[in-house]
């Protein structure tokens, strides 16, 4: 995906492995979003960071190998999410990328990134244990695209705002 000056190569999987994963994390949650959100948030959340100095790595090589670095543990996170049907996309911003969700109709009383006046909330891979709805720790202008991943394509984004 290029991306201005820079191209950004993801990878996100929808396959069984994936879907698999993401099936046994959220077999108690009874189609609960916030509990398979949180479920599968924890897991990836989890993984011990450290850098991976090389492209990012398939989901299943970030849980065998028991590591990863912001691309690998995003990458990650989005697929198993993508696997239960969340609207979620990839944030880029200087040095980092997360993940950003929709909870149709979820009011978890967290600041949200709002996208063309369409409410979501921040998962940070990196931090470990972190909730639904992590503050957001960059300026609105350093967002430089945000990306579906599955299609490769950047958003259009009319109105930003997060409160």
């Amino acid at each position: 995906m290029d991306i201005g000056d820079s191209t950004y190569v993801n990878q996100v999987r929808v396959d069984e492995y994936t879907k698999n994963l993401s099936d046994h994390l959220t077999k108690d949650c009874n189609k609960d979003q916030v509990c398979e959100v949180k479920n599968i948030l924890n897991f990836v959340t989890n993984i011990p960071y450290k850098i991976n100095d090389s492209i990012a790595r398939t989901p299943k090589k970030v849980v065998e190998q028991n590591f990863g670095d912001c691309d690998d543990k995003s990458n990650l996170l989005i697929s198993l999410l993508r696997q239960k049907d969340y609207e979620a996309y990839f944030v880029l911003v200087p040095e980092h990328i997360f993940v950003i969700v929709n909870l149709q109709n979820i009011n978890l009383g967290k600041p949200t990134l709002y996208i063309n006046d369409k409410k979501f909330y921040i998962l940070e891979s990196t931090a470990t244990n972190s909730e639904i709805g992590f503050d957001l720790k960059y300026k609105l202008d350093e967002i430089e695209a945000v990306i579906d991943p599955f299609i490769n394509k950047k958003l259009i984004i009319d109105k930003l705002d997060y409160k």
